[in-house]
């Protein structure tokens, strides 16, 4: 009987796994891409731990210093400032990218006219689809000292606000830039969302007598909850990617105090300055603060609301 079970067993499984076969096949060129340029360059980290010469080769004879590099790194004021204004960044940025497409959906799930639905979605969903390249030079021409902006302020009589020059502007301009660009394709998420909460709930409530705000509060909010806390975790792992394409298209050296990220920082070191094993370093960092924080709240969205992703 325990054989025939067993039989039976492997001949499902066969089956299964020759229905399913298709699906592997789809799946397997993205796993390639993944191998090829996530796991590959893993080969690279040695040059953390090394006084890397690029003469000698990555596989060559390289001197081996251990952590000497990240002493290194932890004691540049640049790396500090970075650290700093990337945490600000990115935190502001997973905020506010939660609470703006959260307020939108709600209030766009208000429109009944399905003709205005569908322009105003055109018009937000649209600087999704533009890469930071073509938004920067937008941006520039807006926001520069002779741009849109700053000529009708000049024009009014105002004094110009140097919004891409000037510390106190930068940091704040780059982060609802961010928002602005993502907000109207986060929202589809919520508004998915919306749409599959059961309508009997808002009759229920009717009945109760609620009116449209205390249905949002107590029918319309719960229905996302799990929603919002599944894209609260995805962006918990990017903590330390503040946006290496819109910052280093944005920024220059009169807003490092404010603007310059690890990204950046990188960027300059390993790139500009040939700096390979102290680059590594901070990248290495990186990764493993963010492995941690992403860790951290794929716990927490299971303890606070028995979620599970996987």
């Amino acid at each position: 009987m325990n054989r025939k079970n067993r039989y039976v067993k492997s001949s499902y499984t066969l089956g299964k796994f020759k229905r399913e076969l298709p699906l592997h096949l789809m799946i397997l060129p993205g796993l390639i891409l993944v191998f090829i340029f996530s796991y590959v360059p893993m080969a690279g980290l040695t040059m953390a731990f090394q006084n890397f010469i690029p003469s000698k080769g990555l596989f060559g004879e390289q001197k081996w210093i251990g952590l000497e590099n990240f002493n290194f790194i932890f004691h540049l004021p640049g790396f500090t400032r970075a650290l700093r204004n990337t945490v600000i960044i990115a935190f502001w940025k997973i905020l506010l990218g939660l609470a703006v497409p959260i307020i939108f959906a709600l209030l766009l799930n208000e429109v009944h006219s399905r003709k205005v639905h569908r322009v105003v979605q055109t018009i937000v969903y649209l600087p999704y689809f533009m890469s930071w390249v073509i938004l920067s030079g937008i941006l520039v021409d807006i926001l520069s000292a002779n741009g849109i902006v700053n000529e009708t302020l000049k024009s009014l009589g105002m004094n110009p606000v140097f919004f891409l020059g000037d510390n106190r502007y930068f940091r704040w301009t780059s982060i609802w830039s961010d928002v602005w660009k993502n907000f109207g394709y986060g929202a589809i998420v919520y508004l998915a969302a919306i749409l599959g909460i059961d309508t009997e709930l808002y009759e229920a409530a009717q009945i109760d007598g609620a009116n449209r705000w205390k249905q949002t509060w107590h029918v319309t909010l719960p229905g996302m909850r799990m929603i919002v806390i599944l894209m609260l975790v995805l962006s918990l792992g990017n903590v330390l990617n503040a946006g290496f394409d819109q910052i280093f298209n944005l920024y220059s050296p009169a807003v490092y105090e404010s603007g310059d990220i690890i990204d950046t920082f990188v960027y300059r070191m390993g790139v500009l300055d040939a700096q390979y094993g102290p680059a590594t370093a901070v990248g290495l960092f990186k990764s493993i603060i963010s492995t941690i924080f992403i860790s951290i709240s794929y716990i927490l969205a299971y303890r606070l609301a028995d979620y599970r992703i996987f």
